[in-house]
């Protein structure tokens, strides 16, 4: 594949089209992006591999969680390389079918979708091992029981793991989300919480006379020898697979080249020591109290580190039990909720896998298709769930996590060795950050990770069968049997279907109205939506560039799901083509020769993808329209509108719709300041356009009128409206909004400017402008100056000079 199909598939590729240009929406900071990492690394792993990760290394766990991080860096600056470059949906399987022979692109996408969904399916078995012991804790069962003589604790822990499965796959079918700021809370919970279980660990264990006799005796520091600290490492290391979750989203960062790679470090950076305290804490603070020991099988004199060890998944949290306050429900709950943040990610993140892998075909069609009202890619998300409880059901939680570490393993060999080829056969790959030392850091990587399997399957056991010391067995064999499988498919199905690879982006296409050598000074934005909003506000917008000598940009936006790609709802983009064209046919239709250009974005959320736009595009002014007081008490206008008005680094219209003919009268209220000059400037431009009179008014409470300020607050705003017919007034009224509503049923467009007192209180306009906009009539345009600190500067010194 040539490196011009690379180019092609770029977030933001150029293809000639009649109509419109489509683009995606980039919304997730670097803040989201690496929280998302975070959150992915530290969930189930943590919670409930550390105790059976103790047993295999001693207390030397906590130079294998060193070791670890180690290990993964070199595998993550080839993710940071390669995610910075290919910034779209598919990670590591997109890169490897980019640049190495068939079938590797295929088991590349294979083996990541097994990896994804067996880890989704640790994360819902420890999910109903947790659950079950709160229900036990509670009180509501006793630890060992047998209901209606069949189902008994571990069957209960399948069903919750199943249960958590299905209801996870529905929420992702829904298009439901774990939203930027939430995933952004439920990581803080987590990590706040192993905060406070490291800090009573640490106390507990100075505070236990020879604490270090925990560490070094019984009988050393690591038990079980290096074969021990690497088969921890091995079976913790899929604690390190969040920056894979981390480049699966790379079509939605803002910035990609930049922030993807800085994402993958600074989770790093951040999950690396918390792992290396928790272990700490966990073999220093606890005790091997008899009722522990004998419920784990072992004497009171038993290492604390096999007691952990033989707890299993329980492990930290009856640790939690004995040194931190409540610490058995407050363990509890954060494993809970670090397993159901993993779950919603590990679904996505799978089905994200199957899906590109049905898009190109390495995988029957059903798994690209899109479910035409919910868009979201709903057989991959279902077929992804199957295997995942599938998974769940049939292994041992041990195997499950062997057999994920043995898959991600395998992938970040492939992806080691991907970045290397494609430094020869990508040489103009776009590479916001490069690996140094090239080629040494990823043939490090692969060296140590071939390394880990070996000693990972021989600290499992690997005895044939199905007993507690056949892990190893279990997890080689179903990796053999996966890979076997995947041989056929390829085989089978996937060499014979094999077709030149889907375009990844929307092409971008733009039709534009340009008169030739003429220059303008400004951008005016118009979100539109609602093809009947289209004529009064194009109206709008040409008379406002008319009179700022500005070009027009018209955008409409795709919304689609976070758990379908960006680049899908190309699916999705008649109707909003068809609210661009109609724009810029009245453009053509108008008197106006200002140039129009038209924009699809896609994205995840209208206000965010209309902000970028401002954003990137450098717009001076957004005008949106408004049908009304919105439903919900919380906002003031409706979530888009609010959210565009209070962010936009710009100045910002909102219009009423209302129908409209000629427009003879203007009215503007105005109590002085910038946004109430702002709404004389536009006035302005439509009398000029119109040649409508305007009528300004000043209102006042009875006998609180001070002449001279009224007097002057109405020629500095006559003054702006100095060569269209203009006539001032000041009216004495009890109520100064229902003066104004009374005033403006004589004219046809009001016009009114954001009023100072609300800007914090009201958060958009004001409680005035707010209620004239929902109690007038016909046409209202509410106008918001964006007063930065650099605005606030320029007409300071503007005022100075006039």
């Amino acid at each position: 594949m040539s490196d011009s199909h690379v180019d092609s598939n770029s977030s933001e590729s150029t293809v000639a089209d009649d109509h419109v240009e489509t683009e995606l929406s980039r919304d997730m900071s670097l803040f989201d992006i690496t929280f998302i990492g975070v959150g992915a690394m530290i969930g189930a792993g943590v919670f409930a591999l550390t105790g059976f990760a103790a047993g295999l290394a001693g207390p030397a766990l906590t130079v294998a969680f060193l070791l670890n991080g180690f290990v993964a860096l070199f595998t993550a600056v080839s993710y940071a390389e390669l995610g910075a470059a290919f910034p779209e949906a598919g990670g590591g399987y997109l890169w490897v079918k980019e640049a190495l022979v068939d079938p590797n692109g295929f088991y590349a996408g294979w083996m990541s979708w097994f990896a994804h969904a067996v880890a989704c399916s640790l994360y819902a078995v420890t999910f109903g091992v947790f659950l079950t012991e709160f229900i036990v804790y509670a009180g509501l069962l006793p630890r060992e029981f047998l209901l209606l003589g069949v189902v008994d604790r571990l069957l209960v822990e399948k069903l919750l793991a199943v249960l958590m499965v299905s209801l996870f796959a529905y929420i992702n079918y829904r298009g439901a989300e774990e939203t930027g700021k939430a995933g952004v809370v439920v990581t803080a919970i987590k990590v706040v919480i192993l905060g406070v279980f490291v800090a009573f660990g640490l106390l507990a264990t100075f505070n236990t006379p020879d604490w270090p006799a925990k560490f070094v005796a019984n009988p050393g520091f690591a038990p079980n020898g290096a074969i021990g600290i690497i088969g921890a490492m091995g079976f913790t290391y899929i604690a390190f697979e969040g920056y894979e979750i981390i480049v699966q989203s790379g079509e939605e960062v803002v910035d990609p080249g930049e922030n993807i790679p800085k994402a993958v470090f600074y989770s790093l950076l951040i999950v690396v020591p918390i792992y290396i305290l928790v272990s700490f804490a966990a073999i220093g603070g606890i005790s091997v109290v008899p009722e522990l020991a004998a419920s784990a099988g072992l004497t009171p004199d038993a290492p604390t580190w096999q007691l952990l060890g033989n707890l299993g998944e329980l492990g930290i949290i009856e640790a939690a039990g004995q040194f931190v306050p409540y610490g058995v429900p407050l363990l509890l709950i954060a494993g809970l909720t670090a397993t159901m943040s993993a779950l919603n990610a590990t679904v996505y993140s799978s089905s994200r896998v199957s899906f590109a892998m049905g898009r190109d075909r390495a995988l029957p069609g059903i798994f690209e298709k899109i479910h035409p009202d919910k868009r979201t890619p709903h057989w991959a998300i279902f077929l992804s769930a199957i295997l995942i409880a599938a998974m769940a059901v049939v292994l041992p939680i041990e195997a499950v996590a062997a057999s994920a570490d043995i898959m991600f393993i395998l992938l970040f060999v492939q992806v080691n060795w991907t970045v290397i080829k494609m430094r020869k056969t990508h040489r103009d790959l776009p590479r916001t950050f490069e690996v140094p030392y090239m080629p040494w850091p990823p043939l490090i990587g692969i060296v140590l990770q071939f390394l880990l399997t070996p000693f990972l399957l021989s600290a499992l056991g690997m005895e044939i069968g199905l007993g507690p010391d056949s892990h190893g067995f279990i997890a080689l064999l179903t990796t053999i049997i996966w890979m076997g499988l995947g041989l056929a498919v390829y085989y089978g199905y996937s060499e014979r279907k094999e077709e030149e690879k889907l375009e990844a982006e929307t092409p971008t296409v733009a039709t534009e109205r340009v008169p030739e050598g003429e220059g303008r000074d400004q951008r005016l934005l118009v979100p539109i939506a609602d093809p009947e909003s289209v004529e009064q506000l194009m109206r709008t917008a040409l008379d406002l560039a008319a009179e700022r000598n500005a070009e027009i940009e018209v955008v409409s936006v795709v919304t689609v799901p976070r758990q379908t790609p960006l680049s899908e709802g190309r699916k999705f983009v008649d109707t909003e083509r068809n609210v661009i064209d109609q724009a810029l046919a009245f453009a053509d239709e108008s008197d106006h020769d200002i140039p129009v250009r038209g924009k699809i974005r896609i994205g995840n959320d209208p206000a965010t993808a209309i902000l970028n736009t401002v954003t990137q595009d450098d717009i001076d002014l957004v005008l949106m329209g408004w049908r009304g007081r919105s439903r919900r008490t919380d906002y003031v206008l409706g979530s888009n509108v609010d959210r565009v008005v209070t962010e936009a680094r710009c100045d910002v219209l909102v219009e009423r719709m209302a129908p409209v003919g000629d427009v003879e009268s203007i009215l503007v209220p105005t109590a002085g300041g910038p946004h109430a000059q702002f709404a004389a400037e536009v006035a302005h431009a439509i009398a000029r356009s119109t040649g409508a009179s305007v009528e300004v008014i000043y209102v006042t409470a009875p006998g609180e009128a001070e002449p001279a300020v009224a007097e002057r607050i109405l020629d500095r705003t006559g003054a702006v409206l100095d060569d269209v017919p203009v006539t001032t007034q000041t009216i004495e009224a009890e109520s100064v909004v229902d003066a104004i509503v009374e005033r403006a049923a004589a004219h046809d467009v009001t016009v009114v400017g954001s009023s100072r007192e609300g800007l914090l209180q009201q958060l958009v306009f004001g409680s005035v402008p707010e209620a004239i906009g929902t109690q007038v009539d016909g046409t209202v345009i509410m106008a918001k100056r964006y007063v930065g600190i650099t605005s606030r500067l320029t007409r300071w010194f503007r005022n100075q000079r006039t």
